[in-house]
C-alpha cells in the first residue's frame, strides 16, 4: 500500500522546446512517501483545505506520534507531515482512513482542489465553491480514469472575487452571476451552467489527459502540452451533455491573486495564519472548538463557526492573526536541515522587514513552494548569505534588504525566476 518514494530529476527543455518527461510522476503523497534528510514526509491532499473538527484532532495526532509534531500548510492548501518513519506507512493510512481522509487510495495524490476559502461565509461570491469543491471531488474519485492524472495537476474554484483564479490552474472556474460559470482550461475559456460546473471541470481535465496522450511527451501539467496540442473543450462538455458557450474575454490572466487577509471573516469565522506556513500540533488544536477547518493557499487557516473573539487567544498561540503583521506574506521552503540540497536553514534565517510584497526564503534554485505573481526572492548563496532578487546581501543585513525590496517601487514585476 505504501512505497517510498525516490527524488524524480525534473528534464529542463531546450529553448522554445515543448516539455517531455520520461519518467511517471513521482509527487509524494499519503501512501507515497518521499525520503528525505529529517525522515519520510507524506502530503496529505486535503479538497478545499477542508477538515472536520474530528480530523483536525487525527491530524495533530499523526504529527506529534509519528512525524516531527509540525504539519506543514502547501500553497494548494494541503497538509504535509515530515519527520516519518519509513516503517510508519501502515500505521499513517489507517489513522487516516478512519478519519475520513483517504476517500480512494487509489486517487489520492490527483485530489488537488483549491477553491475560495471564505466562500459561503462572508456574503461574497456568486456562488458557494465549497460545495461545487465537494461534488468534484466525489467525482474524481468515482472516475477510474483520473486517476491516471498526475499529482500536480491542480483544479481551481473562485467564487467570483478573484482571491484563487490566479494560483495556476489548470482547470479553472470562476463562479459569476446569474447561474453560471466560466471554465478556463489553458487559454480556452467557455461559460457553463452553474449546476454542471463540477461535472465541466472533470470533463476538461479527461480532455487535457486525451491530448496529453496523443502528444506522447508525458505531460503532467496543461502548460506542458507542445504548441499545437489544443485540447478541444467544447467537444468534450458535449460529450459529457454539458452545454457550453464561448466566451471571448478570457479570464484573468495568472498573476498574483489578492491575498485573504487574516482576521474576523464574518460574523462567525475567523482567518489565521501559520507562521512560515508551519503549525505545530498544539497551535492546530488551538483552532479548536470549530465547525470546520478550511486550510488556505496562503498557508494558513479558515475556521468556521468561531468568534471573532477568539483571535486574541490565538495571537497568544503564536499564530498570524492582524493583517498589519510583519509576517504575513513571509514564506519559505523546508531549507536544512531537512532538505539535503539546501545551501542554508532558511527558517531560522527568515526574517520579515516590513509588511509589502509576498516575501519567499529558498534554500536552492528550485525555489520549492514560492509564491504566484511578483514576490521577492531571497535565495541561499553558497559560502553563506543570501541574493535579494539577485543581489548579494550577508545573513546580518537581510532585514533591511528585505524591508527596501518588500516596499520599494517596482517598474514591472519580476515573476520568473
Amino acid at each position: 500500500m505504501l512505497a517510498a518514494m525516490p527524488p524524480t530529476p525534473t528534464p529542463t527543455p531546450a529553448p522554445g522546446a515543448p516539455r517531455a518527461r520520461e519518467r511517471g510522476d513521482a509527487c509524494p503523497g499519503a501512501l507515497r512517501l518521499h525520503s528525505a534528510d529529517d525522515g519520510h514526509l507524506a502530503r496529505l491532499r486535503l479538497p478545499a483545505g477542508r477538515l472536520t473538527a474530528r480530523q483536525v484532532e487525527v491530524l495533530a495526532h499523526a504529527a506529534e506520534t509519528l512525524g516531527d509534531g509540525r504539519i506543514s500548510v502547501t500553497s494548494r492548501g494541503n497538509a504535509e507531515l515530515r519527520g516519518l518513519a519509513g516503517d510508519c506507512g501502515a500505521e499513517l493510512a489507517a489513522l487516516l482512513a478512519e478519519a475520513g481522509l483517504l476517500p480512494s487510495p487509489t486517487h489520492e495524490r490527483v485530489r488537488n482542489i483549491v477553491a475560495s476559502p471564505a466562500a459561503g461565509l462572508d456574503g461574497l461570491g456568486a456562488a458557494d465553491v465549497q460545495l461545487w469543491a465537494r461534488e468534484l471531488d466525489e467525482r474524481l474519485c468515482a472516475a477510474p480514469w483520473a486517476a491516471a492524472l498526475s499529482g500536480r495537476f491542480l483544479f481551481v474554484l473562485d467564487d467570483g472575487r478573484g482571491d484563487v483564479t490566479g494560483l495556476g490552474g489548470d482547470v479553472t472556474l470562476v463562479a459569476v452571476a446569474p447561474g453560471a460559470a466560466l471554465l478556463r482550461l489553458g487559454d480556452r475559456t467557455v461559460r457553463v451552467a452553474a449546476a454542471d460546473a463540477p461535472r465541466a471541470a472533470l470533463a476538461a481535465a479527461r480532455a487535457f489527459l486525451t491530448a496529453a496522450r496523443e502528444a506522447g511527451t508525458g505531460a503532467w501539467r496543461v502548460r506542458e502540452l507542445p504548441e499545437g496540442s489544443g485540447v478541444d473543450v467544447r467537444a468534450a462538455l458535449t460529450t459529457a451533455g454539458i452545454a457550453a458557450e464561448p466566451v471571448r474575454e478570457p479570464l484573468p490572466p495568472h498573476g498574483a491573486p489578492p491575498a485573504l487577509a487574516p482576521g474576523p471573516l464574518g460574523p462567525a469565522s475567523l482567518h489565521v495564519l501559520a507562521p512560515l506556513g508551519r503549525f505545530t500540533a498544539g497551535r492546530l488544536r488551538a483552532l479548536l472548538p470549530a465547525d470546520e477547518v478550511r486550510f488556505t493557499p496562503w498557508r494558513g487557516a479558515v475556521v468556521v463557526g468561531a468568534d471573532p473573539g477568539r483571535l486574541s487567544g490565538l495571537e497568544a498561540h503564536g499564530l498570524i492573526t492582524r493583517p498589519d503583521s510583519p509576517w504575513v506574506g513571509v514564506s519559505a521552503c523546508t531549507g536544512r536541515p531537512g532538505c539535503a540540497k539546501s545551501l542554508a536553514d532558511v527558517r531560522a534565517d527568515a526574517v520579515p522587514g516590513r509588511p509589502g510584497l509576498p516575501l519567499h526564503y529558498s534554500g536552492c534554485e528550485r525555489r520549492c513552494g514560492h509564491p504566484h505573481g511578483d514576490w521577492v526572492d531571497v535565495l541561499a548563496a553558497p559560502g553563506g548569505g543570501y541574493l535579494v532578487d539577485g543581489a548579494p546581501v550577508p545573513r546580518t543585513d537581510l532585514t533591511p534588504a528585505v524591508t527596501t525590496a518588500r516596499t520599494a517601487p517596482r517598474t514591472a514585476p519580476r515573476t520568473t525566476r
